[in-house]
C-alpha cells in the first residue's frame, strides 16, 4: 500500500468565492476530520493531490499542520462534472493499527472456459483492513471455472489481515453459456427487426 506525503495549509476563508480563489491558485479545499477531533479546514496542492488520488485507497501523510503530520484516507472526492478537476476533498484521520472499511477492486485473472462468457457482477468488494496495510486489490483466478459456475464474496481469497465487510452471498462473477443471450433488450430489438 502506498503512502504519499502531501503538504497542507490551514484554510481561513470559506464560501464559494474563497473556494474559487483557492482552486485558481492551483490548490484544493479540503476538510480533515475523525477521531473525535474538530474538523480542520485545509488546502492541498491540486496537482500532487490529483496524482495521489490515482491510487485507490491511497494513504496520505498530511504534513504542515499544528500536530505535525497526520495519516488520512480520502473519504469523499468531489470533481467538476465536466472538466474533471478536483473541487473538494474530505479526508478521514486514521491511526496505525486501526481497522478501516474500504472498497477494493476485484482483479480477474485467467481465461474463460471455451464456450463460456464471463459476467462480472461486482468490480469492487467492501473489506476491513488495517489503515496502513490496505490491499490494492483482491485477485480472482477464473481458470477452470465451468459454465454455470458462480463465485460469491465468501469464495474470494482475501489478503492476510483483511476481512470481508460485504454480504458473504454477494455474487462477484459467473460463467454463462456464450451462445445464450442474457440481454432481453437485445432479443426484443432483434424480434422487432424480424417483424419489420
Amino acid at each position: 500500500m502506498s503512502e504519499v506525503r502531501i503538504a497542507a495549509e490551514p484554510r481561513t476563508e470559506f464560501g464559494k468565492g474563497a473556494a474559487r480563489r483557492t482552486r485558481r491558485a492551483g490548490k484544493v479545499p479540503a476538510v480533515l476530520y475523525g477521531h473525535g477531533t474538530d474538523p480542520q479546514h485545509i488546502t492541498l496542492p491540486g496537482h500532487d493531490l490529483m496524482l495521489a488520488l490515482k491510487t485507490p485507497n491511497v494513504l496520505l501523510r498530511v504534513e504542515g499542520l499544528n500536530a505535525g503530520s497526520e495519516l488520512a484516507l480520502p473519504k469523499d472526492v468531489q470533481r467538476d462534472p465536466i472538466k474533471g478537476f478536483l473541487e473538494h476533498v474530505d479526508l478521514l484521520l486514521v491511526k496505525r493499527g486501526e481497522k478501516v472499511g474500504v472498497s477494493i477492486p476485484v482483479q480477474i485473472t485467467g481465461d474463460v472456459v471455451a464456450g463460456g462468457r464471463l459476467v462480472q457482477a461486482e468490480v469492487e468488494i467492501a473489506v476491513e483492513a488495517e489503515a496502513t496495510h490496505i490491499p490494492e486489490s483482491v485477485e480472482l483466478d477464473i481458470s477452470g471455472l465451468e459454465i454455470d459456475s458462480q463465485v460469491l464474496a465468501k469464495d474470494l481469497k482475501l489478503p492476510s489481515g483483511t476481512t470481508l465487510a460485504a454480504d458473504e452471498e454477494t455474487l462477484i462473477v459467473q460463467i454463462v453459456d456464450a451462445s445464450i443471450s442474457t440481454e432481453p433488450a437485445a432479443e426484443e430489438a432483434e424480434a422487432a427487426e424480424g417483424e419489420a
